[in-house]
């Protein structure tokens, strides 16, 4: 199996009380996805995965939401494009060797 946890030490940080948040989050969230379309437009999927609104380790109600697992997908791979992006973004530029 691929993806999910595998390489990953997200599933270490977690709290204890991991459980019993994904349950408060779920009942909170109506067990619908809370992703908002352009228009404002909840989604109407059934939501899956529990989502930290603001990376890192803030396991706070307030910084957790219901997605469903297409959301949660292009929102993670939006974070990770980003910051891939952003690591770029400090590489010194490189003269062309042509114009040396």
């Amino acid at each position: 199996m691929s993806g999910g946890w595998q390489g990953s030490s997200r599933k270490s940080r977690l709290p204890k009380n991991w459980k019993a948040l994904v349950i408060k989050v779920k009942a909170r969230d109506g067990h619908r996805c809370t992703r908002l379309s352009d228009e404002g437009n909840r989604c109407m999927n059934v939501g899956t995965d529990v989502d930290h609104v603001k990376p890192g380790d803030d396991h706070s109600l307030s910084n957790l939401t219901l997605l469903c697992s297409d959301c949660h997908a292009r929102k993670s791979s939006r974070e990770g494009n980003e910051a891939r992006w952003k690591h770029r973004q400090r590489r010194p530029d490189e003269r062309h060797p042509g114009l040396s």
